[in-house]
């Protein structure tokens, strides 16, 4: 299980993003977001980056513990139905 920090926001996403490509390609198929509790935009970028890559390698991956800001985002923009199992 992956478990991001707990800002994802523009200043701090390029090496989360990295870290969470690189847990998919490891092998982890559960990305645990409790512990996230800042997000702007590049954060469902991220997710759906992730989403992508797991896609790509023939996995199927889940996201737990999606804080409320972050699915109101999602939903925001349109792909909070992404980011479902």
């Amino acid at each position: 299980m992956f478990r991001p920090a707990t800002i994802l926001t523009t200043a701090t996403i390029q090496p989360i993003c990295a870290a969470g490509l690189a847990a998919i390609k490891a092998g982890q198929s559960t990305i645990d977001l409790s512990d996230v509790n800042t997000v702007d935009s590049s954060a469902v970028a991220a997710l759906i980056a992730w989403r992508r890559a797991a896609l790509q390698q023939g996995k199927v991956l889940s996201f737990t513990n999606l804080p409320a800001n972050l699915h109101s985002l999602a939903a925001l923009y349109g792909v909070a139905d992404l980011l479902r199992h």
